[in-house]
């Protein structure tokens, strides 16, 4: 085991590859052509020597980089003095009346100060963009996109990537502008960039600065920002952006702010369940970062997992035990354990079919795998990392000699050998990607909040039910309790930061109408159009003063 590798990576490294690409999530990062990882690593020093190895290095910010490393490297990379930690990228999900509507935006934008966001940056990185809209031109038909980053096209003809990248192509204003003016999209730009296949982007754009102009009845938030797009590429089968492209947008809309000298809002409608949602992980601690930037502010969404069913905690008892349904039809399934190192639990599981298997408490390299009833469970025993006490225990449940694992209850015993604290946090992947009728019994909506939204100096926004004035069900809460060990409330931080509506919001579509959306990927460009509103607000008052 080594400890500046996180533990999904240690156990993708200690697993076959076929194995690996049954569990749906060891695999990502993985690029089975030519048998490489892209990692995100924190360092200090130089990493020029890395290129005499082979690997390719992608420079972020405040220390961190992308690299991408042959399979056979990783374990000698991290043990170079200068690499801090080494994570693999995690897949993130979109968490899908007017926007400003019930927000009592009309008071700073219909009447003194007349707000629209004007001269401010909003950065979206999502899906991609209809931007052939009128809600995103000028009055003249020119586009309101200063730059799109469409990461999923293949550099040539097209153009190249931003500098410093090697995915992708970047197109100016000018470029956008020549494409809209021509009828047939002919020649080179017989493609559109940044094509939005979901309409999850164009919906989050539309809201936070949309105007359909011209007498139209649709606007946005802050209808005069400037924006920036990031259609972030979706290499995996299941077309969910990762990690890794995320941090690569993230620099790239800071790096283009300091350009333009422009006030920076960055939107991120999407998360992910896995971590020990501490503001510890690598993604986490970068948006940390990056909000020190320059003139920068990051709204993220808390994610959709408040209802899902997919997380429970609580105090460890004499004998405690825990019941997951998992439904029909499930491929695989992963079930993170997270506790306080210090304490000391005897853990057992009970399949469906009544089968008992106690979990090693102790594990040369931290793998252990067994089998019960037509499942196979590698398990995971993973130490503190440079960053935590935290220790996670996970378990990838696989099917065998069948497609899927076996339905039914299947209970987690937790019993106390040695307690300091008795805290256990358990949790599922995204509802996104497992059925609905899988999900803990007994489970808790509190600290659902989706990574990175766990970030401290991100603004963490939920969702609200404007009609019944209440908070959505469905978004993630963050905490209730006091005594909790691990977690950002320990820095004395409550999340979410605020809420702002995420039911039925109209928004663009990429059909040329308009549609209600629901989630907090919708609340969130709410809150992103505020703060370009206050950002815009905040820079008259310094020119005044000048």
């Amino acid at each position: 085991m080594n400890q500046k590798l996180e533990d999904v990576l240690n156990l993708a490294l200690e697993t076959p590859q076929g194995v690996r690409e049954q569990t749906g999530t060891l695999n990502v990062g993985f690029n089975n052509e030519n048998n490489t990882w892209e990692l995100i690593v924190k360092y200090h020093g130089s990493l020029e020597r890395l290129g005499e190895l082979g690997v390719r290095t992608e420079y972020l910010i405040a220390g961190y980089a992308i690299l991408t490393v042959p399979e056979n490297l990783v374990e000698q990379v991290a043990l170079l003095e200068e690499i801090e930690y080494v994570e693999k990228p995690k897949r993130y999900f979109y968490t899908i009346s007017a926007p400003s509507e019930y927000s009592c935006l009309p008071r700073v934008t219909l009447q003194e100060p007349f707000l629209t966001g004007r001269s401010v940056l909003i950065a979206v990185l999502d899906s991609g963009i209809e931007f052939r809209r009128a809600d995103f031109r000028k009055a003249n038909g020119d586009t309101r996109i200063r730059f799109l980053w469409d990461q999923t096209l293949e550099p040539g003809d097209a153009g190249n990537p931003p500098e410093g990248f090697f995915q992708g192509v970047e197109f100016d204003q000018e470029t956008l502008n020549q494409i809209l003016r021509e009828p047939a999209y002919g020649g080179q730009y017989s493609f559109l960039p940044g094509r939005d296949v979901t309409g999850h982007g164009t919906a989050v754009a539309g809201i936070a600065a949309g105007n359909s102009a011209e007498g139209g009845f649709y606007k946005g938030v802050a209808e005069e920002a400037e924006l920036l797009i990031v259609k972030l590429g979706n290499p995996s089968e299941a077309g969910f952006p990762r990690t890794t492209e995320i941090m690569r947008g993230i620099t790239y809309a800071l790096r283009k702010a300091i350009e333009l000298e422009m006030p920076l809002v960055i939107n991120l409608s999407f998360g992910n369940s896995y971590g020990a949602h501490d503001g510890s992980s690598l993604i986490e601690r970068f948006l940390d970062n990056a909000a020190e930037i320059g003139r920068t502010v990051i709204c993220v969404g808390s994610g959709n997992e408040g209802s899902s069913r997919g997380h429970i905690a609580g105090n460890v008892e004499e004998d405690t035990s825990v019941e997951l349904a998992v439904g029909e039809y499930e491929t695989t399934l992963n079930i993170q354990l997270w506790k306080h190192y210090s304490d000391r639990y005897r853990i057992r599981l009970r399949s469906p079919g009544g089968r008992e298997q106690e979990l090693p408490e102790t594990v040369e390299a931290g793998k252990y795998t067994m089998q019960m009833e037509q499942t196979q469970i590698l398990v995971y025993l993973g130490e503190p990392t440079p960053y935590a006490v935290a220790q996670e225990i996970y378990l990838d449940m696989i099917p065998i000699g069948r497609p899927y694992i076996n339905s039914g209850i299947w209970t987690i015993f937790i019993e106390p050998i040695s307690v300091v604290t008795g805290q256990y946090y358990l949790y599922l992947p995204s509802s996104a990607i497992r059925n609905e009728s899988t999900g803990f019994y007994k489970a808790a909506p509190q600290v659902t909040l989706t990574v990175p939204s766990t970030a401290a100096k991100v603004i963490t926004v939920g969702a609200y039910d404007s009609t019944y004035d209440t908070y959505a069900d469905f978004s993630g809460r963050g905490y209730v309790d006091p005594e909790r060990t691990i977690g950002v409330v320990m820095a004395g931080l409550t999340k979410p930061d605020l809420a702002a509506p995420g039911v039925g919001i109209l928004a663009p579509d990429v059909y040329g109408g308009y549609t209600p959306f629901t989630g907090t990927s919708f609340a969130t460009p709410i809150v992103s159009g505020s703060a370009a509103l206050l950002m815009e607000w905040g820079e008259g008052g310094i020119i005044r003063l000048r």
